[in-house]
């Protein structure tokens, strides 16, 4: 699958898409995988950053109120005009553009960091991507990205319930068995019956990589691995959305952050904690 496919399927997911997750149906990212994310994430007050794939701009925003500078891309034109509609609602001073992420429209060294919410393991020819975002960021700067875990979301995966309906394991397999593009069909499980009955499932170009591969392609590239964490709610998560408790079992994502090595002459130190903001 090529870049155009993928752009073709989440054109035709964007609206359906935009309707769930803005309804609250996406209860896994909300309840623990993007507060995690931010969690995680350095302080970006006053600095510029890229958001890569931002969908409709729910995380963009959040990056946004804490302070940073956003640009935000995503091949698919629907998610890029109801991002805008939202920044026309609420200005955060957010600037959307529709792109791809293996021919970004900035200039080299553009932004002081880069983040990609579940979105660069959907994309096709990863190492273009990485490439496109060494180039735009700052010597110094980071890309932070958050991932389905290659471990434990493999193309053979059973979730095993005890008769409470209770999750105790995740059956996986062919770890090792590469796709590269087949589409995986589905709806926010969480959406009641009358909400999802009408609406066409998602279709989700899926590339699997072990994750050697994973972490080879990011060394390859020409980044530093910085930080590494898999999320997990908690009790009171679960107690609050019971729908959550499989990912107490295995990790289901998996967050990262490299660093853009600091070139000579930089103003920044890599081995510090993060980019200094802009005065």
């Amino acid at each position: 699958m090529e870049a155009e496919d993928v752009k073709r399927c989440w054109e035709e997911n964007a609206e359906v898409w935009t309707q769930l997750v803005r309804a609250g149906y996406d209860v896994y990212r909300d309840a623990f995988n993007t507060p995690a994310f931010l969690d995680l994430l350095p302080d970006v007050h006053g600095l510029r950053g890229l958001d890569v794939g931002c969908g409709e701009g729910h995380n963009t925003r959040l990056l946004a109120r804490r302070g940073a500078v956003m640009v935000a891309v995503d091949v698919a034109p629907t998610f890029i005009r109801h991002a805008e509609t939202a920044e026309r609602a609420d200005p955060l001073g957010i600037t959307y553009r529709e792109a791809g992420a293996s021919a970004l429209p900035f200039g080299d060294a553009s932004f002081d960091f880069v983040t990609a919410f579940m979105s660069l393991m959907d994309m096709a020819r990863l190492e273009d991507v990485l490439a496109e975002i060494h180039r735009v960021l700052q010597p110094g700067g980071f890309l932070q990205f958050s991932i389905c875990h290659p471990c434990f979301y493999t193309p053979h995966r059973v979730n095993l319930r005890d008769e409470s309906g209770t999750t105790y394991a995740i059956e996986v397999g062919a770890y090792f068995l590469r796709i590269n593009g087949a589409i995986d069909e589905w709806l926010c499980g969480s959406a009641p019956e009358e909400v999802r009955e009408g609406l066409a499932p998602f279709k989700v170009p899926r590339f699997s990589r072990p994750i050697s591969e994973w972490l080879n392609l990011l060394t390859d590239s020409g980044f530093l691995l910085e930080r590494v964490a898999e999320p997990r709610p908690d009790d009171a998560t679960v107690r609050d959305h019971p729908e959550v408790q499989d990912a107490q079992v295995v990790a289901y994502f998996l967050h990262v952050r490299v660093r853009k090595p600091n070139g000579e002459g930089s103003r920044r130190d890599c081995a510090g904690a993060g980019p200094e903001p802009r005065g």
